[in-house]
């Protein structure tokens, strides 16, 4: 679903990663960790199109992404990507629901029976007329979960997401997130620097300046 081919990125003369590899496939879910600063965010960037390379290719589902043109790439992204980031990038003045429906309507495939829905299946059914203020932290990320996963993508780019959250938050949050992800059979790529988190995955990587190690 997912391989990436000797990328390198540098800003400028200085590198961040140089030598990635990675092969994702259909439904499976790997965890990459390392610490703050190693590109861990930039490396997802480049996956999705929005951030350059300097060397190396991203194939998804076979089709080379990096030599793309930009509206080709933009279509992919909201085709066949979803997003969960830690930040949750939900929208103030939108409703729990419209925040969920937004990937569908930039479709043309609007579905609110499949909204309530995606809803339902994170533990939301019901809060979608509530505005994302008057939720928790935990139950924002479980918003911006259905959204990445309600047009059902072929590949899901987790960064993060339980970077702004208590423990207990963080194993509901990782429990929905994996659960979710399962049940839509999405490949998921997780970028962390949770151990916790990213034991729930199927495989642990270790990104370093110089590629991506098994842990």
């Amino acid at each position: 679903m997912l391989e990436l081919k000797g990328l390198v990125k540098r800003y400028g003369s200085t590198p961040v990663f140089a030598g990635v590899n990675l092969a994702l496939k259909p439904g499976e879910f790997v965890a990459v960790l390392g610490e703050s600063g190693v590109g861990k965010s930039t490396l997802l960037n480049c996956i999705a199109g929005l951030d350059t390379l300097d060397g190396g290719s991203v194939h998804l589902d076979g089709q080379d992404v990096t030599t793309m043109a930009e509206p080709e790439q933009a279509l992919l992204r909201r085709r066949d990507l979803g997003f969960v980031f830690q930040a949750f990038h939900v929208l103030p003045h939108l409703t729990v629901a419209q925040n969920v429906a937004l990937p569908l309507l930039l479709l043309n495939r609007a579905d609110d029976a499949r909204v309530a829905c995606a809803l339902d299946e994170v533990g939301l059914g019901g809060f979608g007329d509530r505005l994302p203020q008057t939720l928790s932290g935990g139950q924002l990320q479980r918003v911006a979960i259905a959204r990445a996963l309600v047009h059902a993508p072929k590949l899901l780019l987790a960064d993060e997401p339980t970077g702004n959250l208590d423990a207990g938050n963080a194993g509901r949050v990782m429990d929905t997130l994996v659960r979710q992800a399962r049940a839509h059979g999405t490949a998921c790529l997780l970028v962390t620097h949770s151990h916790a988190a990213a034991e729930r995955a199927d495989r642990v990587m270790e990104l370093r300046s110089d590629g991506l190690y098994a842990v």
